[in-house]
């Protein structure tokens, strides 16, 4: 009986290394994606926030390079070299009571291969707002 034991026991040296070997690149690739959600849901926060910061400027009668001094001021951890901001109309169309829609996008480079043949790269992000002139 303990001959039979013994047996069983033996074959099953390698068994938590198989099984890690199973569950660990299942593991990392739900790590690698929370990792890269977070950073897709950061930089959308921001650019919400920015737009917003460039709504409120535009209410108040700003012109478009105070529009986009304040989003880039809001933005100061995304790469501003990406960032694409349109103001509609322009200065000069602005008329009181006439609603200024601004448009801020930034696009989000995945940084993990395997998650980038599943979601397209880059994700763009975007927002709108639309105020009205005071």
């Amino acid at each position: 009986m303990r001959s039979i034991i013994r047996r069983l026991r033996k074959g099953e040296h390698g068994q938590a290394l198989v099984e890690m070997a199973l569950v660990l690149p299942l593991f990392l690739l739900l790590l690698f994606g929370v990792m890269e959600m977070g950073r897709i849901g950061y930089a959308y926060v921001s650019v919400n926030n920015a737009a917003r910061e460039g709504g409120r400027v535009a209410t108040i009668g700003g012109s478009d390079d105070d529009i986009r001094n304040s989003i880039n001021n809001a933005t100061t951890s995304l790469d501003l070299a990406n960032l694409s901001i349109n103001i509609t109309p322009t200065q000069a169309l602005r008329i009181s009571g006439q609603g200024v829609t601004v448009q801020v996008s930034y696009p989000v480079q995945l940084i993990i291969p395997l998650i980038s043949n599943v979601i397209p790269n880059p994700v763009v992000v975007s927002a709108n707002i639309t105020m009205r002139l005071e």
